[in-house]
């Protein structure tokens, strides 16, 4: 509100103004528009990319455009697991697919590409869409958590469910240097599992 307009609310009946505060305070309860500066700022890479990454990010774009997957854009994220393409954009339900399984295939096939003839320095990246294997990596290490205490508890392996490879991975790191368990994967793909043991 303006000068003007606060100098007229002064001289309206107290009533009247109690009235207005009210109705004011109610409005802002409402979701306030956030402003393009603030917007900006939300969208911009939560880590500086290195010049580096820009060969992979843009093959990564190629690929997505020769999939049909319009209007995407891809970041990139360094996470304590390991360097991420984050993909976002508008509808990327049939990218991630089934339980993740063509988020998982689009990610082999692009590190085999990535990788092709380099000997030393090979370089893996993880690829994301819409943050769905960054959660899918939080709800899995809390499942470590729970069986590694389950394991200790009981004193007796415990079976995790079918994984993917890179699934398994973050199990296998999560617990990699704990005194008290140790893990190994077992079975054959698509039926292989991690096993948390006692030490």
């Amino acid at each position: 509100m303006d000068e003007e307009g606060e100098r007229k609310d002064e001289t309206q009946p107290r009533r009247a103004h109690g009235t207005r505060r009210r109705a004011g305070r109610a409005r802002g309860n409402a979701p306030a528009e956030e402003s393009p500066a603030r917007r900006s700022r939300r969208s911009q890479p939560a880590n500086p990319e290195p010049e580096s990454v820009r060969p992979a990010r843009e093959l990564l774009e190629g690929i997505l455009a020769r999939m049909g997957v319009m209007g995407a854009e891809v970041r990139y994220i360094a996470r304590t697991e390991g360097e991420y393409l984050e993909i976002r954009g508008p509808d990327l339900a049939n990218l991630i697919g089934r339980h993740g399984h063509t988020l998982e295939a689009l990610n082999l096939v692009f590190n085999n590409i990535v990788n092709a003839g380099v000997r030393n320095n090979r370089r893996y990246y993880s690829i994301d869409a819409e943050g769905y294997r960054a959660r899918r990596a939080d709800q899995l290490k809390a499942v470590a958590l729970a069986m590694l205490e389950r394991a200790v508890r009981e004193g007796k392996p415990q079976m995790l469910e079918p994984m993917l490879p890179s699934e398994r991975k973050i199990i296998h790191l999560a617990l990699a240097d704990n005194p008290y368990v140790k893990t190994e994967s077992t079975g054959v793909d698509p039926e292989r599992r991690v096993v948390i043991s006692p030490k």
